[in-house]
């Protein structure tokens, strides 16, 4: 089984969107964008749900906590930090594009990771593919693909990996990227983040992002 008792989830329902606790969670919320009853974890985000403040698309995703609920933010020089998820995507939108894993910035628009599953329709696989802001002020990220060939339904990994020293590592579907990120963002709070959040926001209700976790870990090791 994978442990919840590190994460909240925001689900694309209401307005704001509703936030699932830790509590709720750990406890065995299901519904129609989340449930863990499978020893999986399923999520299911519609391009035609509510989004969150400042965000234009909708997720249904799983925000790092402590085990009592309150949001949990580190810098990263304080420990090893690390990411790992094994999951299959079972849907996409018609955008092709869904991010199943981030290091997003504390009360920031700009997040440091963003992982992105990207659906060829021409090939019928998907790249790996990595957008990264080596530092906190950049617009835009560095665009990296990490793996290319990944096929819908078929179970793959991914791990990002942030040491104290500032070298990130990501790697997917048996593919590596490395780097160093700009010290300067040692001062800024992060956290982690998984589930599936669609880059799209316009179609039917049955359209948008479907993604099934079997593995889903989080290490701060000290």
């Amino acid at each position: 089984m994978i442990d919840l008792a590190s994460w909240n989830l925001s689900v694309p329902v209401g307005n704001p969107p509703y936030t699932v606790t830790t509590e709720k969670l750990v406890g065995g919320f299901k519904d129609q964008y989340f449930h863990s009853d499978t020893g999986t974890l399923f999520f299911w985000a519609p391009v035609t749900g509510s989004k969150t403040e400042n965000a234009i698309y909708p997720r249904t995703e799983l925000r790092e906590t402590y085990s009592n609920g309150t949001l949990k933010n580190w810098y990263y020089p304080d420990a090893d930090n690390t990411l790992r998820a094994t999951l299959a995507v079972n849907q996409v939108p018609s955008s092709g594009k869904i991010v199943i894993g981030q290091i997003h910035a504390y009360e920031s628009q700009k997040p440091l990771v963003k992982v992105e599953y990207q659906y060829k329709t021409k090939t019928a696989t998907g790249n790996i593919v990595a957008k990264v802001r080596m530092h906190p002020d950049d617009d835009e990220g560095k665009v990296i693909t990490i793996a290319t060939g990944v096929k819908l339904d078929r179970e793959f990994s991914y791990l990002i990996h942030l040491s104290p020293g500032g070298a990130l590592g990501i790697s997917a579907a048996g593919y590596q990227w490395d780097s160093n990120i700009s010290a300067t963002w040692r001062d800024k709070p992060l956290y982690f983040k998984a589930g599936v959040y669609v880059q799209d926001n316009t179609g039917y209700t049955s359209e948008g992002g479907k993604v099934t976790f079997s593995k889903l870990d989080i290490d701060h090791d000290k």
